[in-house]
């Protein structure tokens, strides 16, 4: 990768940040924006129509993202915001009233549908075999009562990723809404909604679009919009059209400074080119941990992944812990040890990683940690 975007992430001077799976690395860009965003408070105690103007101007450009117009974006604080704002905006009275989500959402989507009264005794769960989930199983069990089909473009563990554009066309053909959790592919696998078939699409962006915490975006198809009634909302979504009355109250403007600043930077890289990028570190991530004796957790079809892979150790959270230690961050979910590069890293970060989880668990450092 070119070294003039290398040098745009400062923490790789002391780091070998391998965590964009949980919170991607911050470009000076973005460092400078969220800066400016200070000095102008400090400037002039207040500046609300400047921050105003930046919100609209990251709504514009993560619209442009995704194939979308600014009208069908709301501007959300999380995913777990934006999920409960569609689980609220349905009318009670419903032809279709069945919920489908998958066991490879993440675990928010689950605890949202189930608390929601009126879609109580009508949730279904998709169960994925050996970490995939066979296109068959969409055809089964969406039906004729199916309001809505929720799923996440990549599973959080394993990377795996799920063919949007086919799932979409079994659930329009069966009369079902498609609601895509694109937190874990948003910024490195492309995403055009339109020619995808997405219904709903919800993100944040601190992960793989490099930003910070605080802010999300929503997409609601415009065909879509006016059939829905926000139980979820606030005084900027009041008498607004389309997504926006999805819009809640005062959000964290520090957020959208970040926000545009690092949509800008994805955007000037081009997210095909990173998605390229990626898959041959992906490709590198399996095949190098595989030759020294890790076990993929997940398909190791090339396919179907990303370059997020995990691999399974028993005592993921103490190695992970260790190797921080050692200034490797990587991220552990149970027994799994993730690695999850973007555009700023090297092979050379992913080969030093594996061989120092290898060398930690022939010595067995770990089982002398206490946590």
């Amino acid at each position: 990768m070119n070294e003039e975007i290398i040098s745009q992430f400062p923490t790789l001077t002391n780091r070998n940040y391998l965590a964009g799976c949980s919170q991607g690395l911050l470009p000076a860009s973005t460092s400078n924006a969220i800066t400016a965003y200070h000095e102008e408070l400090l400037a002039d105690g207040a500046n609300w129509n400047t921050a105003m103007g930046m919100l609209e101007r990251a709504r514009e450009s993560f619209a442009a993202l995704i194939g979308a117009e600014p009208d069908e974006i709301a501007v959300v604080s999380s995913v777990s915001h934006a999920i409960s704002a569609i689980a609220t905006a349905f009318p009670d009275a419903l032809t279709r009233d069945e919920i489908i989500f998958t066991d490879l959402d993440f675990p928010t989507v689950a605890d949202i549908w189930t608390a929601q009264t009126k879609f109580q005794e009508k949730l279904h769960m998709i169960s994925s075999e050996h970490g995939v989930i066979p296109l068959a199983s969409f055809e089964e069990r969406i039906n004729e009562k199916t309001l809505l089909t929720s799923i996440p473009h990549v599973h959080y563990k394993s990377g795996m990723k799920l063919d949007i554009k086919e799932i979409a066309e079994i659930a329009r053909r069966k009369g079902s809404l498609l609601f895509v959790d694109a937190y874990q592919s948003a910024g490195h696998c492309p995403i055009d909604v339109k020619e995808m078939g997405i219904d709903f699409l919800a993100t944040g962006t601190r992960k793989y679009l490099l930003g910070i915490p605080g802010i999300a975006f929503l997409y609601i198809n415009k065909g879509i919009a006016d059939n829905l009634y926000p139980g979820v909302t606030g005084w900027l979504g009041k008498e607004k059209e389309g997504a926006r009355k999805f819009d809640s109250g005062t959000p964290s403007f520090i957020s959208a400074y970040a926000a545009k600043a690092s949509l800008d930077f994805i955007q000037s890289i081009g997210v095909p080119h990173i998605a390229a990028y990626l898959e041959g570190l992906g490709a590198f991530t399996v095949q190098y941990g595989s030759e020294k004796g890790l076990r993929i957790y997940g398909t190791e079809e090339p396919k179907n992944r990303t370059s997020l892979v995990a691999f399974v150790h028993p005592q993921a959270a103490e190695v992970v812990n260790k190797l921080q230690e050692k200034g490797i961050v990587l991220t552990a979910k149970e027994n799994i040890i993730r690695i999850s590069p973007h555009v700023y890293n090297t092979r050379q970060d992913i080969k030093r990683a594996i061989d120092e989880i290898v060398l930690l668990t022939e010595r067995r450092d770990y089982e002398n940690l206490h946590f």
